[in-house]
């Protein structure tokens, strides 16, 4: 007899786990690349719908951007009226008060003249007054000593005789 069996060899464990890991990894390298395939299809989709969407971004933002430009002008436009109109009203309203303080110092100007006029005339007049007074007060003063005297040299004849 024989050592040799007229069975099939049967394989050892090691083997059997060599051939399924071997299956294992040519199953998940098919599939790897599968994946790969899908996630480059996938990445050149979201890539278009980024561009496409970057570019409508793009569009908005420069839109959105003239319209800032166009309300910053449109209120410096309406600060530069504001602006204008109060310096028209404060320069009217500068030269309406001008005018009142000329017409209000013509007008003491007027009152002082007056005063004065007036203060001259009432000194002349006080003046002529005690000139007048005076000139009377010399005649009575002298009068009186004319009748003094006269009195005296009557006394001083009498007295002398």
């Amino acid at each position: 007899m024989s050592d040799h069996s007229t069975e099939p060899e049967e394989k050892g464990f090691f083997e059997k786990v060599k051939e399924t890991i071997e299956s294992l990894w040519e199953g998940t390298k098919d599939k790897a690349e599968d994946v790969k395939e899908v996630a480059e299809e996938k990445f050149e989709d979201i890539k278009d719908k980024v561009t496409a969407k970057k570019a409508t971004a793009t569009q908005k933002a420069a839109a959105t951007k003239k319209t800032v430009i166009k309300k910053a002008d449109e209120v410096t436009a309406k600060a530069k009226t504001e602006v204008a109109d109060v310096k028209a009203k404060a320069e009217t309203k500068a030269k309406a008060i001008t005018a009142k303080v000329k017409e209000d110092a013509a007008a003491a100007k007027k009152v002082v003249a007056d005063v004065k006029a007036k203060a001259a005339t009432k000194a002349k007049a006080v003046t002529a007054k005690a000139k007048t007074e005076a000139t009377e007060a010399k005649k009575a003063v002298a009068s009186k000593t004319a009748k003094a005297a006269t009195t005296v040299k009557k006394k001083a004849v009498t007295a002398s005789k």
